[in-house]
């Protein structure tokens, strides 16, 4: 469940914004190839934790509709100075039988897409400090065997987007928040407990859809002459979410962190203007 941040890792990256005030000149596209390491949770409140290779591919692209940057791969299906419109997506990994599920099925990857509204209430390109409303509406399937719809999730947060970070020049830090939400198909598949499956320590579970806790993330990253390097921290306060009492969850929180770098191998000779 915890693959946001590794398709950040491995879709990336450079630094956009939407205000038209000042342009650069950029390649209209580069890419590059590297490799990185992420940690995290089976899934959200399980007491197992896994630590996975990720190979990194670097795409920029600087297209007029389609734009690779710091959110991954997008189509601007509304582009403007204050909205964007644009699509959403996540996968989540397979989770193994070797956790709190022993003896139950075991649960298989999902892919989660739709539509996501991102209202710039800071930015321009004078403003070092940005800052994004991100609404994200997705649907989830199974994506192995026969797919299986898992109902809707809505995950809204405020990101706050820092240039020259901390005082070091080309760093732009990432930092957001925000509460989640999932509908009880979602909720079931992940955490409920069907009565064949009870045992004297796991209890049969029905999960209910709704408030799923609040997430607070952290992006480091920079472009380099020749290289990329970016690193995240992700954390998950699970605390009131409508399935803490189920018998598969173990802790009240989830964490993942990772980091990984990429050589630029190329890029185009045509420049364009790109916001500044």
């Amino acid at each position: 469940m915890r693959c946001k941040m590794l398709i950040t890792l491995a879709l990336m990256v450079g630094i956009m914004q939407m205000s038209h005030a000042e342009t650069r000149q950029e390649p209209l596209w580069e890419y590059g190839l590297g490799l990185g390491a992420t940690t995290f949770q089976d899934y959200p409140g399980s007491n197992t934790s896994r630590l996975y290779p990720v190979p990194i591919a670097y795409v920029v692209y600087n297209g007029s509709f389609l734009k690779a940057d710091k959110n991954g791969v997008r189509g601007l299906l509304l582009n403007q100075d204050w909205m964007e419109l644009n699509i959403s997506a996540n996968i989540n990994a397979p989770v193994p039988k070797d956790t709190a599920r022993y003896g139950m099925p075991e649960l298989r990857p999902t892919l989660e897409l739709g539509p996501a509204v991102d209202f710039h209430l800071i930015h321009g390109s004078a403003e070092r400090v940005k800052l994004d409303l991100h609404l994200p509406v997705r649907s989830a399937i199974t994506i192995a065997d026969s797919p299986q719809t898992l109902g809707a999730i809505f995950d809204p947060r405020l990101i706050l987007t820092i240039k020259d970070a901390f005082g070091m020049p080309g760093w732009v830090a990432d930092l957001g928040s925000g509460p989640m939400f999932a509908q009880r198909r979602y909720n079931d598949y992940f955490y409920s407990v069907a009565p064949q499956y009870a045992t004297a320590v796991r209890p049969a579970y029905a999960a209910s859809g709704g408030y799923s806790g609040t997430q607070f993330g952290v992006k480091l990253t920079k472009r380099f002459p020749k290289f990329w390097f970016g690193a995240y921290l992700h954390y998950d306060a699970l605390r009131g979410a409508v399935f803490i009492d189920s018998p598969l969850v173990e802790r009240k929180y989830d964490w993942s962190a990772g980091c990984g770098f990429a050589w630029i191998l190329g890029k185009s000779t045509h420049l364009v203007e790109v916001p500044d």
